[in-house]
């Protein structure tokens, strides 16, 4: 067998699988619908696993003309993400079985929650910018049932939100995909850019506006301000599992889109101290700072989460629009940690939600005491997401702040440490009082009453294993670092 062929049967599997689910009344019986999905989980995993450490591979789905061609290729990028969303989709997957239980609609959410995972392997696997695109609008269109999961008025309104941002975002980007497809030498990925510069010549003022607009179109998946406001609304809406999905990793779907645009189809050095690049920098801090503030003020626990993810994500955003190793190397590095610790977080408060129905942060006094192992795993990950070494968000918030430090940008050098400061304080403000008033909650709290509440194993494990890599990998970053630095030497 070709072994191109893997990429193929790694991405359509879950995808055929989920249509399975979706389609066959046998998978109405609960049992055999957790046992069809566990199974497809880890079988879609083990290939997943097989592609990505299979060594370089390429393989043409389909081609229209000369130079338009659907095709995946496996990179050092690709093989990140692929990871990421292999590791996080298992979890929050397992993590769904219990969960799940006081939704109505399993059939449909685990089937569209499979799909998902096969689409998401076809963008890391993707080998040029039509194919990423393609997958991209799939993302959208599969993800938005699991926005509109609960059919009340809030999720409708939410889902329909998601989707017309999405869009908005998506055809800003293919506006950009017509232009670079006449000035680029090919829209296949290279590392460092394809743009034609003798084709350039004379268009450079309008392929800037061009480029605008596509960081643009991917920022919105981001949630990269001022196209952010889907995000708070979708998120917290959605199941505890999804969410945390949507912001561990579909999230990062429009980051890994402004990584390909800039450093793998237009180039860093066409950017490089134009216009661009100073708006992109200030929309990211303006995202940094605002997220932060409105996750400080916001007392619903998953909105809480989903502000924080605003402001996250463009801490992501911001390293590389400084068009510095250092800080690119920060970036890829956050979205590692990112995807863990968010989808710890919202586990976290899923568990949260199963066993006691508190929603709002005031309703969680004592919830240590109740709950110990649960809000010990969102301890560490708050840990990890404040910064506090020796935790994984820590080390990529280093390299963040001395890249900025060494870009030599005017303002933007000194600003965006300063900024990430104050944010990261805003981000203990945010997450921790829910630890101290969870295992100190006072004397006033009725002791005797208490119940303890730890929820099931295969909640608490998944947990657990996302908390422990939360902190490890800061521990033991060098690996992790090692491999990014070269897919950052590579492009810069």
């Amino acid at each position: 067998m070709n072994h191109s062929i893997w990429i193929v049967i790694a991405v359509f599997f879950p995808i055929l699988c989920g249509a399975a689910v979706l389609i066959l009344p046998v998978f109405r019986e609960r049992a055999r619908l957790i046992r069809m999905t566990g199974i497809a989980l880890a079988v879609t995993a083990a290939l997943a696993m097989l592609v990505i450490f299979g060594g370089e591979k390429e393989l043409l789905l389909l081609q229209f003309g000369d130079n338009l061609k659907i095709f995946f290729r496996v990179d050092a990028l690709g093989r990140l993400y692929a990871v990421i969303v292999s590791l996080v989709w298992v979890l929050a997957g397992v993590f769904s079985f219990e969960y799940m239980k006081h939704e109505q609609e399993e059939k449909r959410y685990f089937g569209f929650y499979l799909i998902v995972y096969g689409v998401l392997l076809a963008l890391a696997f993707s080998g040029n910018l039509i194919t990423f695109y393609v997958f991209y609008e799939i993302m959208t269109l599969t993800s938005l049932p699991l926005v509109l999961h609960t059919r009340t008025r809030e999720a409708l309104m939410a889902g329909m939100k998601y989707l017309f941002y999405s869009l908005c975002g998506a055809y800003m980007v293919l506006l950009g995909i017509y232009f670079m497809n006449q000035y680029a030498v090919t829209l296949d990925f290279t590392a460092g850019g394809s743009l034609d510069m003798t084709r350039v010549v004379g268009h450079e003022g309008m392929l800037l506006v061009i480029a605008f607009f596509m960081i643009l179109g991917f920022g919105v998946k981001a949630g990269m301000f001022p196209m952010h406001a889907w995000l708070p609304t979708a998120h917290p809406v959605a199941p505890a599992p999804a969410s945390a999905v949507l912001s561990g990793l579909i999230v990062k779907a429009g980051v890994i889109g402004v990584i390909r645009t800039v450093f793998y189809v237009i180039g860093p050095d066409f950017l490089r101290g134009t216009w661009v690049q100073t708006t992109w920098l200030v929309l990211t801090l303006i995202t940094v700072f605002m997220g932060s503030m409105l996750a400080y003020r916001e007392k619903l626990l998953k909105k809480r989460l989903a502000y924080s993810t605003v402001s996250q994500a463009s801490y992501i955003l911001f390293g590389l629009a400084l068009l510095q190793p250092q800080a690119m190397t920060g970036s890829l590095l956050h979205i590692v940690f990112h995807a863990i610790i968010k989808s710890c977080l919202f586990l976290s408060a899923g568990a949260i939600i199963y066993r006691t129905g508190r929603t709002r942060v005031d309703e969680l006094t004592g919830i240590g005491k109740e709950m110990p192992v649960t809000i010990w795993c969102y301890t560490f990950a708050s840990l990890a997401l404040i910064g506090i070494p020796p935790a994984s968000g820590f080390i990529s918030k280093w390299y963040l702040a001395t890249g900025s430090l060494e870009s030599g940008i005017s303002v933007f050098s000194w600003l965006g440490p300063v900024v990430l400061l104050v944010s990261a304080l805003l981000t203990a403000g945010y997450l921790l009082p829910i630890t101290i008033k969870g295992f100190l909650p006072g004397a006033d709290y009725d002791y005797k009453s208490l119940k303890k509440l730890e929820p099931v194993k295969t909640m608490t494990i998944p947990l657990a294993i996302l908390a422990a890599l939360a902190v490890l990998l800061g521990v033991f970053p060098n690996p992790l670092t090692a491999y990014l630095s070269g897919i950052v030497s590579a492009v810069l």
